[in-house]
């Protein structure tokens, strides 16, 4: 897996490419949303578009990046989720969990509109 950091629209996008499945690529992607934490960076849109495939450990790695960010104030949101890893989210019922649009505009267009709840409510 590889992705690429990006800010746009008011929010860190963070495209993902190749299969996502955990291990030393996650930690990497886990050191980078703290990073961006840290630097007061609390909206981000994790781009699926490029990904071919996604695991449990892949699944893991985006549940651990939106307690990171909704305990920071903000949150972590999915744009273009391809069918094969919609069907992943629904079967696991995480569909319900991940906030997800049709496309990384809207998916950072929806901070404005509805703006991440506190980790408190």
């Amino acid at each position: 897996m590889n992705y690429s950091v990006d800010e746009r629209y008011n929010s860190v996008v963070i495209a993902l490419k190749g299969n996502v499945m955990g291990g030393p690529d996650g930690a990497k992607l886990h050191d980078t949303l703290h990073e961006l934490r840290e630097q007061g960076k609390k909206n981000v849109v994790v781009d699926l578009a490029k990904t071919k495939f996604m695991n449990s450990s892949g699944l893991g790695m985006l549940i651990s990046g939106m307690t990171t960010m909704r305990n920071a104030g903000g949150d972590l949101r999915l744009a273009n989720v391809a069918d094969r890893i919609q069907s992943l989210l629904v079967i696991t019922k995480l569909i319900t969990v991940f906030k997800h649009y049709d496309s990384v505009e809207a998916a950072a267009k929806s901070y404005e509109d509805e703006p991440p709840q506190s980790a408190n409510g």
